[in-house]
């Protein structure tokens, strides 16, 4: 009946003690905490600040891709100058950036 049983199934794998198993489970934990969830919470953080601190007369990148200058803000709009006499409404979340003031007339001067 030993034909049934494989070697390598028989063989004495030696076995991993539980104790190296979880040392073995909280480093990948420890591992991905610092690799992955830390600095997504820093960046949502910083960005939680950069759409708290914006103001009227901004310049401001959008998610889009599109430049202007903040004319109003609310607690979750903006209403953004992309023209002249030319305004659009944005929910402050589409916001990746705050230019530099002058931004939008070195843009234009191109």
């Amino acid at each position: 009946m030993d034909f049934f049983i494989t070697a390598a199934h028989a063989a004495d794998t030696g076995g991993a003690s539980p104790i190296s198993s979880i040392v073995m489970l909280v480093g990948f934990v420890v591992i991905f905490y610092f690799m992955l969830i830390r600095p997504q919470q820093k960046r949502a953080k910083e960005h939680k600040n950069l759409l708290a601190d914006i103001a009227k007369g901004d310049e401001i990148s959008l998610a889009g891709g599109m430049l202007g200058r903040v004319t109003k803000v609310t607690d979750e709009f903006l209403v953004i100058e992309i023209a002249n006499e030319v305004s659009i409404k944005v929910q402050k979340a589409a916001v990746t950036a705050v230019l530099p003031k002058g931004t939008l007339k070195a843009v234009d001067a191109e």
